[in-house]
């Protein structure tokens, strides 16, 4: 995989980040979650040797699924935010929802692909932080609203095939909103 001029280094706040090195156009392939897959039980724990699974950094990619980023890569250094710059494509793949500047942080926010109990504190930051980092299912209506219109074209698709329900209520969302020719794909 070609990928942009980025590199890992620590953040000021939760460990190593991703940071590009150039400024990335929109729609620019960030990563893939392109590492092992596990069931929850084998996704909760800690590495394992015999694999190298890290259930810390993998996805959720089916009700009781999850796919971590290989080692060497970096799908696995994203960090979360509530305002995030990079969304899922498909299943596994990241791209850039907006053009990025040169030292900015790539983030993604974790409930596109979420649809666990999981739950942990956001620390990212943003104005429009929820404090939680988890499942879209939890999130409050104006919160979920917000969540639908930013992250817009950029939910994994085994969310959108496993809540087919999702669709004509984030329409419904849209409408309230006052975006009535928006259509949730």
């Amino acid at each position: 995989m070609n990928l942009p001029d980025v590199e890992r280094r620590e953040t000021h706040t939760y460990g190593l980040g991703v940071f590009a090195l150039k400024d990335i156009l929109a729609g620019t392939l960030i990563a893939e979650f392109d590492g092992d897959f596990a069931p929850a039980e084998k996704a909760s724990l800690l590495p394992t040797s015999d694999t190298g699974f890290d259930g810390r950094h993998a996805i959720q990619c089916g009700p009781n699924l999850w796919r971590d980023g290989k080692i060497d890569g970096i799908a696995r250094y994203l960090a979360h935010s509530c305002n995030p710059n990079c969304g899922i494509v498909g299943y596994f793949k990241i791209v850039t929802m907006r053009n990025i500047k040169a030292g900015e942080e790539l983030t993604w926010d974790y409930a596109m692909t979420e649809a666990s109990d999981a739950r942990i504190e956001c620390l990212c930051g943003a104005p429009n932080c929820r404090g939680i980092i988890g499942s879209f299912l939890y999130l409050e209506n104006d919160q979920l609203l917000d969540f639908v219109i930013r992250c817009r074209g950029y939910i994994s698709h085994w969310l959108l095939n496993k809540y087919p329900l999702l669709e004509p209520s984030m329409n419904n969302l849209g409408h309230r909103a006052g975006c009535e020719n928006w259509h949730y794909r």
